[in-house]
């Protein structure tokens, strides 16, 4: 576990993300398409991750998350900034200078049923990597393989099969072996269990962090379950439309939390311990995810945060550290959450002037 109240050496640092904006543009016409507006998917967001930790990202569906990652692995081009892997710009490469790299950035991804060619063999699906950056083939391939197969806990015997014939858990394994095949330095897990029963989900990621430790892997892990990225990850980012809320170590997030939407996070994740439950604060908060088409003016939170000013609507605020927080926990938000600030009350006064006679 890193120091938790000094920035990491530059030697330290595996992947630096420099304000990534990429928008999509929204274009009308037939003939002649012009662009009327874009969707700003993810719009300046700056993050770091250390040699063989693992960072958490979080947040609602459409924060950005699955974007971010698909774009930090070279899959497509960005609008703007900067992706450094280990020390080299990879930002916007062409596919021929940006393949070695891809040997070091692998994905596992969410859906186990359809991450894998259903009309391919098992042995085949696993094995592609080593094709394409021609490492092996033949008996040496197979056997690589079956390797891999046995150590993420498969029957290297069923070598042949179909990904119809295994189950769900069995299925992950597989991308899991796929993306373990090259030894990279970086693994990004998009929702890696979230299709998963909670029984099998414990297996893989027990599996993951034994991965981790063998081969000293550094892993980008994006889910909505709080408790499950609170179980695995060393740092923690909080995604809210597009932009970066907070980050820090997971154990300063999840106890002292100060954007007002970390808390809501934390307040709707569910509890194992029924007194956790009845203690915490029970915070609804206001409307939906507005539209990345259209981000609200300012901090994107404010029509939805309880704690919100006008300043809030007029200022987008800076993700920096806060009074009394540690150099590697930053916020942006201009009236963060205080201790013992009864942040619930404040969102149900908000929810009642904006739905008078549903209070």
């Amino acid at each position: 576990m890193t120091d938790a109240t000094a920035p990491a050496p530059a030697g330290d640092v595996l992947l630096r993300v420099e304000n990534l904006v990429k928008h999509y543009p929204v274009r009308v016409g037939v003939l002649v398409k012009r662009e009327v507006a874009s969707v700003k998917a993810v719009d300046g967001v700056d993050l770091e991750l250390r040699r063989g930790e693992t960072l958490g990202l979080v947040g609602e569906t459409g924060s950005g998350k699955s974007t971010l990652a698909r774009y930090i692995a070279g899959l497509h081009p960005v609008t703007s900034g900067h992706i450094t892997f280990d020390g080299r710009d990879i930002t916007n490469l062409p596919r021929q200078k940006m393949q070695p790299f891809r040997r070091d950035i692998q994905m596992i991804f969410q859906d186990p049923y359809g991450s894998l060619n259903p009309r391919r063999r098992v042995g085949s699906i696993i094995g592609d990597p080593f094709t394409v950056h021609k490492i092996a083939s033949g008996d040496k391939r197979k056997r690589l393989v079956q390797e891999l197969m046995e150590r993420v806990g498969l029957n290297p015997e069923h070598y042949n099969r179909f990904p119809a014939e295994f189950s769900g858990g069995q299925r992950q394994r597989i991308g899991v072996a796929r993306a373990l095949a090259l030894r990279p330095k970086l693994i990004i897990c998009d929702e890696p269990v979230s299709a998963l029963d909670v029984s099998i989900q414990a297996q893989i990621l027990n599996l993951l962090e034994d991965l981790q430790s063998d081969f000293g892997l550094t892993y980008l892990f994006i889910a909505h379950d709080l408790s499950v990225v609170r179980h695995v990850s060393d740092r923690v980012a909080v995604m809210y439309l597009g932009k970066l809320a907070e980050t820090g170590e997971t154990g300063d997030v999840y106890s002292s939390g100060r954007h007002p939407y970390t808390q809501a996070l934390l307040a709707a994740a569910p509890a194992a311990d029924p007194d956790e439950a009845d203690s915490r604060q029970r915070i609804i908060l206001v409307g939906d995810v507005p539209s990345p088409l259209l981000p609200p003016p300012g901090c994107r939170f404010h029509p939805r945060c309880p704690k919100a000013q006008e300043l809030c609507s007029q200022v987008v605020p800076p993700l920096e550290v806060k009074s009394g927080d540690p150099e590697t926990h930053r916020t942006a938000c201009h009236f963060p959450v205080e201790t013992g600030e009864d942040l619930a009350r404040a969102a149900d006064m908000l929810r009642d002037r904006a739905e008078p006679g549903l209070g």
